[in-house]
């Protein structure tokens, strides 16, 4: 079996290359002769040199086919993870969570938008001190909030915020923390930037009854209604519920 064959058949390379020649004059014989792994005759001669020349150009073509194919398959592999991975992000910012890119060990979170949070932070101060002033059944009683955010609008020189609010009142009685009354609504904001702080300058929310529907179309953008109809049944409700029932627990300390 010459050596071309053996290369291709056990996958083992040929000899260093500046050894050919000082092995074929040990051996007395032709690096021809060494190739093909005879003797060659002398009218034979020229036949076997192309013989291995053709040998040689075909192993060299599979090999460049195999490492197309190899080449081709990581590139796929790569596409498949990275749309994996953007289907996954997708979802997390459906689910109002925090995206994270994660690939072969490393990750990527982007930075929290701070000036979103103060925004946040100041639609949760404006609902409380709303909520505080508000005719309430005790005195002890406290208001508390949470909302989830579905979309930001930024505009020239203010912004829209539309969220769904939870926002619930609750008082100490006999060292039992009771609930004095509590709102689940659909919110519109208008959030203004004056001199670095926010303030929120308007608040709408739908009317109830027959103009529910009419006043939800006219407040809010089709996308986020579309999100908001599920709120009843994706756990947004039983979330917001959860995190006031803690606000409240560690107000009155319990």
């Amino acid at each position: 079996m010459n050596l071309c064959h053996l290369n291709k058949e056990t996958g083992r390379g040929l000899p260093d290359i500046s050894l050919i020649q000082p092995l074929c004059k040990e051996l007395d014989i032709t690096i021809n002769e060494l190739l093909s792994g005879e003797k060659i005759k002398k009218e034979e001669y020229q036949k076997k040199s192309e013989d291995n020349i053709i040998n040689t150009l075909d192993y060299s073509k599979k090999r460049i086919k195999r490492i197309k194919i190899i080449t081709i398959f990581i590139i796929t592999l790569i596409i498949l993870i990275l749309f994996t991975i953007f289907i996954i992000d997708v979802k997390r910012m459906k689910d109002n969570k925090p995206v994270i890119f994660s690939t072969w060990g490393f990750k990527y979170v982007p930075p929290i938008n701070i000036e979103e949070n103060k925004i946040y932070l100041k639609i949760k101060e404006y609902i409380v001190e709303k909520g505080d002033n508000e005719i309430k059944y005790h005195d002890n009683a406290k208001t508390f909030t949470s909302m989830r955010v579905y979309l930001l609008e930024e505009k020239e020189t203010y912004y829209y915020v539309y969220a769904w609010v939870m926002e619930a009142s609750y008082y100490l009685e006999n060292n039992v923390i009771l609930k004095d009354s509590a709102s689940s609504i659909p919110y519109k904001f208008k959030v203004e930037k004056i001199n670095n702080e926010y303030k929120v300058i308007d608040s709408r929310i739908p009317r109830d009854g027959t103009l529910y529907q009419e006043d939800m179309k006219n407040i809010f953008p089709k996308s986020v209604r579309d999100d908001m109809e599920k709120c009843q049944i994706d756990g947004t409700i039983e979330k917001l519920e959860i995190e006031v029932e803690e606000q409240a627990k560690l107000y009155f300390h319990k």
